[in-house]
């Protein structure tokens, strides 16, 4: 689960995070009346979606004075913002946050995430703050500086210390960074993010530590933990298919091709849309129903896939294990009629009932095309989208 920089900031000051004063606003008068509360010369508006790169498509812009306040605020709340993260689409922006300005003498980069190859909590610090960290990994991976965290003695002081200085951070304000680290760790640990990022960290003019942006995510399965985060989702922010497809325990990704993919297992999901691509065509979702999918629970997967108005086909691919084949089957042919479904529709199943779910297929009177193995499946699915039978 994702929140806004706004949120992720009030969580880091709970432990102990500097931020700069900042307000959240609704409206332009709002955030006219925020910056009045804030006082002082120079104001940051900033617009509050869930992407980063907003300062480029023009979500972030500093104002001079209450008119230029009302102005960006103006032109900002109610956009479309297109970043590098949120695609061509963009995102609608509905939520400001009007904040003080700040004396930037340098910006860095810390985040945390955790390592799958290590098993621990990573962080990673770099010189070069204010930058996507994948483009600095990609040109000049010898600026990220990485500390595995051994989660029986958290970050040590010399580990801080070290990466601190790595990165640019004066002797007299290393004390000061510590503390940010430490605190940015322990929220991460207690709130169970799967990434806490500061990006950009700044060093003030009077050699202050301050976090001057935050991104947190969380994970998902550690969410009943923590009632009061749920509270913080942003449903404007998500994709409709996803929520809805949520609401049932599927597991649902929208992406950007024609060939929808219904499948019990994430792994398996993945190889779907794999052999997809293998043979020339693009998924139109990742949708993994689980394992204990039944009739309706296929038939609401069908219909969220369907909402997708470039959906040309569907593939409906599954190993028989806990999931067994039959009910697949019946799930498949009661969504077919239910939907009225008017697209290809190419289904494999292996494993427990498969012989009795191809014959409740075959039996069904519906124009399913059945397939043997993934890629005789892959084939017969591109082949009807691109209109060869």
């Amino acid at each position: 689960m994702k929140i806004h920089e706004y949120q992720a900031k009030e969580i880091l000051r709970k432990f102990g995070v500097v931020t700069p004063r900042g307000v959240p606003s609704f409206s332009v008068d709002e955030a006219v009346k925020a910056a009045e509360t804030l006082g002082g010369k120079v104001w940051v508006v900033k617009a509050q979606i869930h992407a980063g790169g907003r300062g480029k498509g023009g979500g972030v812009k500093v104002a001079k004075s209450m008119d230029e306040v009302r102005t960006f605020a103006s032109q900002i709340l109610g956009m479309q913002l297109v970043t590098h993260q949120t695609g061509p689409q963009g995102q609608k922006v509905r939520r400001l946050l009007v904040e003080e300005g700040a004396d930037i003498s340098k910006e860095l980069y810390v985040g945390m995430v955790v390592d799958r190859g290590t098993q621990r909590v990573a962080l990673m610090a770099s010189s070069e703050g204010g930058m996507d960290i994948e483009e600095v990994a990609a040109h000049t991976p010898e600026k990220i500086h990485t500390v595995f965290i051994d989660p029986a003695t958290g970050l040590k002081d010399a580990e801080l210390d070290d990466v601190a200085a790595k990165i640019g951070i004066p002797a007299a304000s290393i004390p000061q960074a510590r503390e940010i680290l430490k605190a940015l760790y322990k929220a991460f640990e207690e709130t169970d993010c799967s990434l806490a990022e500061i990006n950009p960290l700044i060093l003030t003019g009077d050699g202050r530590v301050v976090a001057l942006d935050a991104k947190i995510n969380f994970d998902d399965n550690a969410l009943f933990r923590h009632p009061d985060l749920v509270e913080l989702r942003d449903l404007d922010e998500e994709d409709p298919a996803e929520i809805e497809a949520s609401k049932f325990g599927l597991s649902y990704i929208s992406l950007d091709g024609n060939i929808g993919c219904l499948v019990n297992g994430a792994g398996l999901a993945m190889a779907t849309m794999d052999v997809i691509k293998l043979y020339g065509a693009e998924p139109a979702n990742f949708l993994d129903v689980g394992g204990g999918a039944d009739a309706e629970k296929v038939t609401e997967a069908f219909k969220i896939m369907l909402r997708n108005p470039g959906l040309k086909a569907i593939l409906v691919n599954i190993f028989g294990g806990i999931m067994k084949c039959d009910t697949i089957a019946e799930g498949v042919i009661a969504a077919s009629r239910a939907v009225q479904l008017k697209v290809p529709l190419v289904v494999r199943m292996k494993g427990t009932n498969e012989d009795l779910g191809k014959k409740m297929l075959a039996e069904s009177g519906l124009p399913i095309i059945s397939a043997d193995n993934m890629a005789e499946a892959a084939q017969k699915v591109v082949a009807a989208v691109k209109g060869v039978h």
